[in-house]
């Protein structure tokens, strides 16, 4: 009977043991996961970023094969509108346009016929943002805007900026040649500049 009951005994404590040890591994112990951590972010939370139109739209007028309107790409250039429209015509004046000018949206450009002489509407072909700034086909350093002076050669939006502080610091220029006392407009600048503008 003794023999029996040891028998048992020892059967027990294995049994128990085994559960012991498969508890022990089905458990937690206490370490991290291996699996990823998810972070939830709620609509509300996402700021939204703007988007910038991928076309622009161009009404391309004048002394082209196909006027109308167009859409071209972010960053299209006067001649990619001018060949947009089939192209100039043979009594185009291929010297009133700036073909490498950078496209505006929204903006109208015109293609002058030879001997013709190009009001400027806005966003023409001559580059102006608004007819105030524009006498005879040239940019007014007292009248232009921010927009149009970044149209003439060599004027980019820090520069036009200086033109502007300087007309607002000392007034009217009174000749072109007052473009020479702003930062950064060297002779090779003016003489860029001189047969371009007006005051």
């Amino acid at each position: 009977m003794l023999r029996v009951g040891v028998g048992a005994a020892v059967l027990l404590l294995i049994g128990a043991f085994a559960i012991a040890v498969l508890v022990g591994m089905l458990s937690p112990h206490g370490e991290s996961s291996d699996v990823p951590a998810v972070t939830i972010t709620s609509a509300a939370s996402v700021t939204a970023t703007p988007t910038v139109a991928a076309v622009l739209y161009v009404h391309v007028l004048g002394a082209v094969t196909h006027p109308g309107l167009y859409t071209l790409p972010t960053g299209s250039r006067v001649v990619d509108a001018v060949g947009a429209a089939g192209g100039m015509t043979h009594d185009a004046d291929q010297s009133g346009v700036n073909l490498a000018r950078q496209l505006s949206d929204g903006e109208q450009l015109i293609v002058p016929h030879v001997g013709e002489t190009v009001t400027s509407p806005v966003g023409s072909a001559n580059g102006a943002a608004g007819a105030g700034g524009i006498a005879g086909g040239k940019v007014n350093l007292n009248t232009a805007t921010e927009t149009e002076l970044e149209t003439l050669p060599r004027v980019g939006p820090a520069m036009a900026a200086k033109i502007l502080d300087w007309r607002t610091q000392n007034g009217r220029f009174t000749s072109v040649e007052d473009l020479m006392n702003i930062s950064g407009v060297g002779q090779k600048t003016f003489d860029a500049l001189k047969d371009q503008v007006t005051v």
